[in-house]
């Protein structure tokens, strides 16, 4: 019985020095790798690396027709960097499903670029030690996004998660690229100028101008088919417009449905108040007198274009429907006054997009090259080469003008230019990590038109450090608020149809909020109130 006992003992022994000595050697193999790595790491300039190295690479890509591996873009700057990547692409359509399959099953490549990766995925897998922490990384090689979190604090707090960690590089836009961050819906002004009306600038006004639209026959064909008001993705469009008339998302929408009671100074949940109640009655109204398109609860992209280019619409909250559709006469329309003198436009957002564009996972033995890599496209050359191509094949520059060339704008084959620049670049669809600068980017937002919409709207616009970023979470946090954000919010949006339609009567408000308590509201707010005194304390 002894000699048994110490034969096991025995065995067990040595195979803990076993396991033991083979920790070691996987200790020593990795030291020696990341040893290499870093010798073959130039720090500055390009390339990145002496000796060619090859990283596996995974995408969400708009035109299903491209091949990464054969794309201009990336072989020119393999050619830069000697850094090769292997690309495994999806439909952005596709991206979160095939994204979470391969984090869960464990098969996913070093890095995941353009994979809108949320913020709860971030913590998540950051802290399971799948996505590796950035912020000594970024530190020292970086250089460029470390400058542009230094000279905008919100990008750092809106990428630093709870724990304290960095783990994906995002998308940024520039905060002077006014046509891309400010606007207003836009308006019919040769429409106004047949009706011998001025631009409204208050709900009175504006009902009383979207009225005439419909029954003053103000695009002159003898029939009765002007909609007065419309929205192309939903009846979002219109509440985000109007929000600001009554003092709602006074921090602007990143962080939906939550802004700052002025009256308590505490965190406010919009849905249930008194100003979006009486913000729901007004559309009510604009929607039982045939005001508003019946189809903005349906939304249907294709039909909505094929509707609005047959010039009906009065008020349009797109992008410039010259750009967009091809029409002409409208013209930014001006900050709405709310019927308490609230007038401000809040439908703005952080600067800061999806802060997870771009993760560096456990598997990648050159993180150091990787995030030289991507830190390319936070710098002015990264920033052109990836939005303009390459000199006399994708732009010209004249007098420090960038234009793309006759090519692009003006395509042989008949593509238009998010077809034609893909056949060279990844940009269109907007997925992608790095900045977005006025200078380099040619889509409608940099239009003349949407450029004097911006500067229109701009002095009754919240200021940049009025604005809050997405908050951040913790992993517990995270998993709660999952489940209670996707009752209350599929209630809110149910319940918010409801009462613009008429489906419900406003009279119902007091049962409709109880409902939402009932949901867990408060623990939700207590949620969002635990990450708003995280992001005040940074």
């Amino acid at each position: 019985m002894k000699r048994k006992k110490y034969l096991t003992s025995l065995i067990t022994g040595a195979l803990a020095v076993s396991v033991l000595l083979s920790g070691c050697k996987d200790k020593e193999a990795s030291t020696e790798a990341d040893k290499e790595s870093k010798d073959n790491l130039n720090n500055t300039n390009m390339p990145i690396v002496k000796e060619k190295i090859e990283l596996d690479g995974f995408a969400a890509k708009f035109f299903s027709s491209q091949d990464w591996d054969k794309l201009m873009l990336w072989k020119e700057y393999e050619k830069m960097t000697n850094i090769h990547i292997n690309w495994e692409t999806v439909s952005t359509e596709a991206v979160t499903e095939k994204r979470n399959l391969m984090l869960a099953s464990g098969e996913y490549p070093d890095l995941l670029f353009a994979a809108a990766v949320p913020k709860s995925d971030l913590i998540k897998y950051g802290q399971q030690g799948v996505f590796l922490p950035l912020n000594d990384l970024i530190d020292k090689y970086a250089p460029n996004l470390k400058k542009i979190m230094e000279e905008n604090p919100i990008v750092k707090q809106g990428i630093t998660m709870a724990d304290g960690n960095i783990y994906g590089f995002p998308a940024y836009y520039d905060p002077n690229f006014k046509g891309l961050r400010i606007g207003t819906p836009w308006i019919q002004k040769d429409w106004l100028n047949k009706l011998g009306l001025e631009e409204p600038k208050t709900w009175d006004e504006l009902y009383d101008v979207l009225k005439k639209f419909k029954e003053g026959d103000p695009n002159g064909n003898g029939q009765a088919d002007e909609i007065p008001l419309g929205a192309s993705f939903s009846i979002d469009q219109i509440i985000d417009f109007l929000k600001g008339s009554v003092g709602l998302n006074n921090h602007g929408a990143s962080n939906v449905h939550i802004d700052l009671d002025p009256k308590e100074d505490k965190l406010r949940f919009q849905p249930t108040s008194k100003e979006y109640k009486e913000l729901l009655t007004f559309l009510n109204k604009l929607y039982t007198e045939g005001l508003i398109d019946k189809e903005v609860f349906t939304p249907d992209s294709t039909k909505f274009n094929a509707v609005a280019a047959k010039g009906v619409y009065g008020v349009l909250p797109e992008i410039d429907p010259k750009t967009l559709l091809n029409l002409d006469g409208y013209v930014g329309l001006p900050v709405i006054e709310g019927p308490h003198g609230d007038r401000i436009n809040t439908a703005i957002g952080s600067p800061l997009g999806n802060v997870g564009m771009f993760v560096i996972t456990d598997k990648n033995e050159n993180p150091e090259a990787t995030v030289r890599w991507i830190d390319h496209f936070y710098s002015e050359e990264g920033i052109k080469m990836f939005f303009m191509g390459f000199e006399g094949v994708t732009y010209t520059e004249k007098n420090g003008e960038f234009q793309y060339t006759d090519e692009i704008t003006k395509n042989p084959d008949g593509l238009n230019l998010d077809q034609a620049i893909s056949k060279y670049l990844t940009w269109p669809g907007g997925y992608y990590p790095g900045v977005v600068k006025e200078k380099f980017f040619q889509g409608a937002e940099g239009s003349e038109a949407t450029l004097e919409n911006a500067e229109k709207a701009e002095p009754l616009t919240l200021k940049q450090d009025e604005i809050w970023p997405n908050f951040n979470f913790t992993v517990d946090e995270s998993n709660e608020l999952s489940a209670l954000s996707t009752d209350i919010k599929t209630y809110v949006t149910e319940m918010t149809a409801n009462f613009i339609t008429g489906k419900k009567s406003i009279d119902e408000w007091n049962n409709y909020v109880k409902t939402l308590e009932k949901m867990g509201l408060e623990r939700f707010m207590e949620i969002n109130d635990a990450a708003y005194k995280r992001y005040k304390d940074k």
